[in-house]
């Protein structure tokens, strides 16, 4: 009787980098001063369980095309909670330069400028993940979906990079941190336009952030 040829299982990326995201993420929205907190501390704990449930589904159950699916619409609603939540903050702070100066003092500004520059490179990591190829889960099967980054080990010579190579978190991560701290693209080439808003929103963010806020905190602290 002859042997049924088994299709190789795809490989699961491991989700504990994107939950260590998470929870930083979560950390700092619950240390956020009361003045600068947009919801009660709770519901962003809410969210984080809502998106940790679904990464647990992918790593322990048998149906991952299913939790695949919830995991990658749960972590957009969660990008876009956090993402929201963070321009909010930046524009309370930028109000409370503006208007209100003496109730808040330097090192408040410049802790929470910090905590929205960190949120605003994990946001857009987690979406920059979630978008490009169409997710963890097409990029861990055999579909091959259209790039929206160019990686540059995808054109390095064969010898020089790991058999079946694909950009995981870290590299999402990376991009993220580049995009906010050199305001442009470094080796990671966007190929798409929404990847191209997406990165221009995130580096308007940053500069923002590091200009008006930072650069204000630390004239208060030095004067």
């Amino acid at each position: 009787m002859a042997l049924k040829e088994q299709t190789p299982k795809p490989h699961i990326e491991p989700r504990w980098p994107v939950v260590l995201a998470i929870l930083v993420v979560l950390w700092l929205l619950a240390i956020l001063p009361a003045r600068v907190r947009f919801v009660p501390v709770w519901v962003p704990f809410v969210f984080g369980i809502a998106v940790l449930l679904p990464m647990a589904g992918v790593g322990i159950t048998a149906a991952k095309a299913r939790w695949l699916r919830v995991e990658r619409a749960i972590t957009l609603l969660f990008v876009v909670f956090s993402g929201g939540g963070n321009l909010v903050v930046l524009a309370f702070l930028i109000r409370a330069m503006i208007f209100r100066s003496s109730e808040i003092s330097g090192l408040q500004l410049l802790t929470s400028g910090v905590a929205v520059w960190v949120m605003n490179v994990l946001a857009f990591s987690l979406l920059y993940w979630q978008i490009d190829r169409g997710g963890p889960g097409t990029r861990a099967g055999s579909a091959n979906a259209w790039p929206d980054w160019l990686f540059p080990q995808e054109e390095a010579p064969a010898q020089d990079v790991p058999s079946g190579w694909r950009p995981v978190y870290v590299d999402y991560l990376y991009l993220g941190y580049s995009t906010a701290t050199a305001f442009s693209t470094t080796d990671v080439m966007p190929l798409t336009s929404r990847a191209k808003l997406m990165m221009m929103f995130e580096s308007t963010i940053s500069l923002v952030t590091l200009v008006v806020v930072a650069a204000r905190a630390i004239n208060i602290l030095g004067s």
